[in-house]
Order: structure tokens, then sequence, then C-alpha cells
């Protein structure tokens, strides 16, 4: 499992870093790997945590994927939508008011959305299939982070970035940690009721990734439904491990 949280760290440094060297990147490819990413999250969301959440608490689950879902709704007016590939800038530049806040809402994104590797799961393949799909969802939202920095004022683009691709692992370790070393009921309990919350986060991200990726009129075109479907198939054939 702790092979998981290096290559998470390393691939989202990886992607936060890409702007600063590679400018040939354009916001179509972002798009595109955007409707990948959103597809295949909300696949592995489906198919993988929410069976295992409503297996582990029964019909309780569904008002903390709510909540969940909520949560990440209110998020949204901090990071002003930097998760689903939203790039927003005046003349230029980002002010450093909402480049705090911008940070503030995403490393609390960022944090959730690593919880679910430090868990333990009723089907020992979920753990990878769940990785793949934050791992996927953190490449185009590190790549955006990146830019955003990039035209910014802030001198400390390098750090912000390291420290941004440490908080998902570090969410997982402590999942992780808490989950083996702490035998207390209200640990498990408290575990078992945050993964819903989580899937309803995903479930939101995913959603508003494939409402919005693509062209400004919302047009789906054969580029975009090609990776909708790639990322639906893909995440479909996750359940062939399940079989195993």
């Amino acid at each position: 499992m702790n092979f998981y949280f290096v290559l998470l760290f390393l691939i989202t440094l990886g992607a936060g870093l890409l702007p600063f060297y590679f400018k040939k990147i354009t916001e179509k490819h972002l798009q595109l790997l955007l409707a990948f990413s959103g597809s295949f999250l909300l696949g592995i969301t489906l198919l993988h945590l929410l069976p295992e959440s409503f297996e582990e608490i029964g019909s309780q689950a569904g008002g903390f994927i709510f909540a969940g879902f909520l949560l990440q709704f209110l998020l949204q007016r901090f990071t002003h939508g930097v998760e689903h590939g939203h790039l927003h800038c005046h003349d230029g530049h980002t002010h450093s008011k909402s480049l705090w806040a911008i940070l503030i809402g995403l490393s609390i994104h960022a944090f959730l959305e690593g919880l679910p590797l430090g868990f333990d799961y009723n089907n020992s393949h979920t753990t990878s299939t769940v990785f793949f799909g934050v791992a996927a969802h953190k490449i185009p939202e590190a790549f955006t982070l990146g830019s955003l920095l990039l035209i910014s004022q802030n001198k400390s683009k390098w750090i912000w970035v390291i420290l941004f691709a440490a908080i998902s692992p570090l969410a997982a370790v402590l999942a992780n940690y808490f989950g083996h070393t702490m035998n207390y009921v209200f640990v498990e309990d408290a575990v078992a009721f945050l993964i819903p919350v989580v899937i309803g986060a995903f479930i939101h991200i995913s959603t508003t990734i494939l409402f919005e990726s693509g062209t400004k009129h919302h047009e789906m075109s054969k580029q975009k439904i090609a990776v909708v479907l790639a990322g639906v198939l893909l995440a479909a054939m996750t359940l062939l491990l399940h079989s195993h």
C-alpha cells in the first residue's frame, strides 16, 4: 500500500510541474484529459466505492453521500473549480487573496480525496482500483494548479506544488495508521461513515467535469465521446479483477 502513496505523490508532483516546462499542452488536450478522468473516476465510484459503502453501513450511506456532495459544492466557493480543470485569472495574474483561497480549498479537497486509499476494503482489489481513479483525476487537477501558480505573482511555486502533491498521500497514511493501530470503535465507525462522504464529493467532481469539459456550448464532440467511453470502459474492466 505504501507503494501507492509514493506513486500518487510522484504523479501529482509531475503533473503540477508540467506547466513550468512544457508550453505546448493546449486547453483542448486538458479538456480531453479531464473528460477521460471524470468518466473513469465516476465509474470507479459507482462500481467499487458505492457498493462497498452500502455493504458496510447500509441505507445510512445515502445521507452521507449527499452530505459529501454538498461539501464539495461548498468547497467550490474557495477553489473556483480548479479541481475541475478551470483556470480563472484576470489580466494574466491571479489575486493573492484568491490564490490563498484556492490553495486552502484544494488542500481540503485533496485531503478528502486521499482518505479512501488508506482504508481496508472487503475486496482486496478495491484499493488499487481506487488509486487509479484518484491518480487519473490528480493529473489534470495538479496541472491546472501548476498553471495557476505559473501566472500568479507567487514566488514559491515549487514549494506549493510539492506540498499539494503530499496532501493526498498524507491523508492516506493517516487513515491507514489510525485504522490499524487504534482499535477503538469510534475510529472504525468514523472510517465507515467517512467513505460515503468522499463518494459524494467524487460524484460531484466527476459529473461536473463531464458536463463542463469540452466546448463553450457543452457540445459532445466525437473526441470527447471517445475519451468518455474509454474512461467508462476502463472502469468497467476493473471489475474483472474482482472475479479472480
